[in-house]
């Protein structure tokens, strides 16, 4: 699937938010936690807790939530297909570091193991 530049600029525009819910309801309704979900955050982007809940009440756009992100070093060993994407071929930055997360949460919701998410 090619990613187009509007989709980029979807993506880039969107806020976390908006999408912030519905990880949690993703990883909740496969008995995982809140805080398994933010210790995955924090893996990738290096946000603490109240950082995580800043950025959700300021409604950062995505575009804003990964500028102000320091991404883990080992984070492009996140690879594999997520919504019908091949992460690792995705040129555009941004849209890949919200693949990450993406790919992370839902590892997360499939029961993986946390050391296994979290690439150690």
């Amino acid at each position: 699937m090619n990613v187009t530049p509007e989709h980029n600029e979807r993506i880039a525009k969107m806020t976390f938010a908006s999408v912030y819910p519905h990880y949690v309801t993703k990883v909740e309704k496969k008995n995982r936690t809140k805080e398994e979900l933010h210790q995955v955050i924090t893996w990738l982007t290096g946000f603490d807790e109240a950082t995580i809940q800043k950025l959700i009440d300021e409604k950062v756009t995505f575009e804003t939530f990964f500028q102000k992100a320091t991404i883990n070093p080992n984070a492009h060993l996140i690879i594999g297909l997520i919504c019908g994407y091949r992460i690792e071929e995705i040129e555009n930055e941004l849209t890949k570091q919200v693949r990450y997360l993406d790919k992370l949460v839902d590892e997360l919701a499939k029961g993986k193991k946390m050391e296994k998410i979290l690439r150690s």
